[in-house]
C-alpha cells in the first residue's frame, strides 16, 4: 500500500526530534552460555549479537516508552503534543491500551493516545497513522513512541529465541510542515501477508485460544518464530519495500546516505544491504550492543547514531522493517538538523 505523505494541500509530518532508551540491565554472551546450550561465536555467528539489554523486575513497557518520550520531547524543543501513538507488541495489559498512560505520565492528558500492533513493523505503521493524523488536520504536533519489553515474551531456555531479543524504546516528535523540508516524512510503503502469521506468533492468551476452552499447552504463552522462513521471508519483503520506497521518492538507490533497517539479526541485515546495492558504510547497525528490541529498534538506532554523529543533518535516510503478521514497511526521508 502507498500511504501519501499529504493531501493536496502539501501539509506533511516533519521530524523535529528523537530520542531513545534502554533500560540498565544488560546481558551479554557469557551470561547466556552459562545457563543455555550455547557459545558466544554461535550467537555471534547466527545473530551477531553480544549484548542486550533487559528490563528489571516490576518495569513495564509504558516506564521505556515514557523515558524515550521525554527524550524526544526534550530533543524537540517543546513538551507538547497533541497525540501519541505508541507501537508495541508488549503493552502493560491486553486492556486498556497503553499510550494514555504514557500520555498522562508525560503530562498530556487530554492528547490523542492511541497503540499500533505491528511486532517489528510498529514504528512505520505507527508513522503512517501519525503522519495521518498530521496530513488530516486532527494533529499539529505528534509524538510517536515505539517500546517493547520483549523479555517478557521470551522463553529464557528458548536458546533460538532467548540471544536475540531485548527491551528498549525509541521515539520521534512530527510536527506539521511542508514536503520541502528536511524531516519531511515520504511516502510510506506498507503490505502484509496473514496467510504466514504462524512463522511469528504467540500461540496463547489472545481471544481464539481462550474461546476454544482448551487450557494452552506448556510454552504456549512464550513468543515462537520459525527462524529459517522468516530470514527468507524478511529478506525478500525489506528489499522489494525499500525499492518502491526509493522509487516513491524520485531517488536512486545511489542516493541513499544511511540505510536504517529493523535490527532483526545481522544476516538478514547483510543480506537486505547486498541486494539493494548499499555499501556496508552507509549501513546503520546498533544490533551488536542492543539486540533486537522489536518495535523500537529503528527510532533507537536513529536516536543513537544522531547521538553519535553517524547520521546528521542532510543524510538521506531510507527506512524499513519487517515482523509478525507477516507485515513490512519502507519510507524515506532528509535528516533534519536535530539533537538526539
Amino acid at each position: 500500500m502507498n500511504s501519501p505523505s499529504g493531501p493536496s494541500t502539501g501539509r506533511v509530518a516533519v521530524v523535529c526530534g528523537v530520542g531513545g532508551y534502554v533500560p540498565p540491565g544488560i546481558v551479554t554472551n557469557e551470561d547466556l552460555t552459562a545457563r543455555l546450550d550455547t557459545s558466544d561465536e554461535w550467537i555471534r555467528t547466527r545473530t551477531g549479537i553480544a549484548a542486550r539489554h533487559v528490563i528489571d523486575p516490576g518495569t513495564a513497557t509504558s516506564d521505556l516508552a515514557v523515558e524515550a518520550g521525554r527524550r524526544a520531547l526534550k530533543s524537540a524543543g517543546d513538551s507538547q503534543a497533541d497525540a501519541v501513538v505508541l507501537a508495541t507488541t508488549t503493552p502493560d495489559q491486553p486492556c486498556p491500551a497503553t499510550a494514555p498512560h504514557v500520555a498522562a505520565q508525560l503530562g498530556l492528558t487530554g492528547a490523542a493516545a492511541f497503540d499500533v500492533s505491528a511486532v517489528c513493523s510498529g514504528f512505520l505503521y505507527g508513522l503512517a497513522a501519525a503522519s495521518g493524523l498530521i496530513a488530516s488536520g486532527t494533529a499539529e504536533r505528534v509524538l510517536l513512541i515505539a517500546a517493547d519489553a520483549f523479555t517478557t515474551i521470551i522463553d529464557p531456555d528458548e536458546r533460538t529465541t532467548a540471544v536475540i531479543f531485548a527491551d528498549g524504546a525509541g521515539a520521534v516528535v512530527l510536527r506539521a510542515g511542508t514536503a520541502d523540508e528536511p524531516g519531511a516524512v515520504g511516502r510510506i510503503v506498507l503490505g502484509s501477508d496473514g496467510e504466514h502469521h504462524d512463522l511469528i506468533e504467540v500461540p496463547a492468551g489472545g481471544s481464539r485460544q481462550r474461546s476454544s476452552g482448551i487450557p494452552p499447552e506448556p510454552g504456549e504463552e512464550f513468543f515462537r518464530m520459525r527462524g529459517r522462513d522468516t530470514y527468507r521471508m524478511a529478506v525478500e519483503r525489506m528489499t522489494a519495500v525499500s525499492q518502491q520506497a526509493v522509487e516513491s521518492a524520485g531517488w536512486h538507490m545511489e542516493d541513499v546516505d544511511r540505510l536504517a533497517a529493523h535490527q532483526a539479526n545481522a544476516r538478514i541485515l547483510t543480506a537486505v544491504g547486498d541486494r539493494l546495492g548499499i555499501p556496508d558504510e552507509r549501513r546503520l547497525s546498533n544490533i551488536e550492543r542492543v539486540g533486537n528490541t522489536g518495535a523500537a529498534s529503528i527510532p533507537l538506532l536513529l536516536a543513537q547514531a544522531a547521538e553519535e554523529g553517524r547520521l546528521t543533518a542532510g543524510h538521506r535516510v531510507l527506512l524499513t522493517a519487517f515482523g509478525g503478521g507477516l507485515a513490512w514497511g519502507s519510507t524515506a526521508l532528509v535528516w533534519p538538523d536535530v539533537a538526539a
